[in-house]
């Protein structure tokens, strides 16, 4: 299965940046051993139409037109809050049902079109709070990296709640 990170805007230099590579290159020595090859990360030029929504429309577009026929995991505050386990069960999941590609999206500041939404197999949320860009990349490359250890059964993971 091949993983991608479709992303609305450019990623600049920064601690950020750092945190996301030092991600990536873990969960990409870490994916070979669980057959995923590796994860592109693809930034598509935010839209600079007038209205929020025609910008919208049209990242969505490119995004579409990146992800393919794919699984779509898209990042937004109004969708579910997953525990990392239930995370890391619907990739293995999609991996062992045959799917051949994942991708996960993040919108630009204008968020994500409505169309993405509906077309996504899961929309996935961090809380109902709103992140800057940054973060929510070094966040879903870490959740990315954290549920490849959990379907590996590495030490990475500890969900905790055993001592009282």
């Amino acid at each position: 299965m091949r993983l991608g990170l479709i992303v609305v805007g450019r990623l600049k230099a920064g601690p950020e940046r750092d945190l996301v590579a030092r991600y990536h290159a873990r969960a990409e020595a870490l994916g070979r051993s669980l057959g995923i090859p590796a994860i592109e990360v693809h930034e598509i030029v935010e839209s600079r139409a007038r209205r929020d929504a025609d910008r919208r429309a049209e990242e969505a577009a490119a995004i579409l037109a990146r992800a393919g026929p794919s699984v779509l995991v898209v990042f937004d505050e109004r969708g579910r809050a997953l525990t990392s386990e239930a995370f890391a069960e619907r990739i293995g999941s999609w991996r062992d049902a045959g799917r051949t590609a994942l991708n996960f999206v993040i919108g630009g500041p204008d968020g994500l079109d409505e169309g993405i939404r509906r077309q996504a197999d899961l929309v996935a949320a961090f809380g109902a709070l709103t992140l800057p860009h940054q973060l929510a990349r070094v966040l879903v490359m870490e959740q990315v990296y954290r549920a490849l250890t959990i379907l590996a059964g590495h030490p990475y993971h500890r969900a905790g709640g055993d001592e009282p």
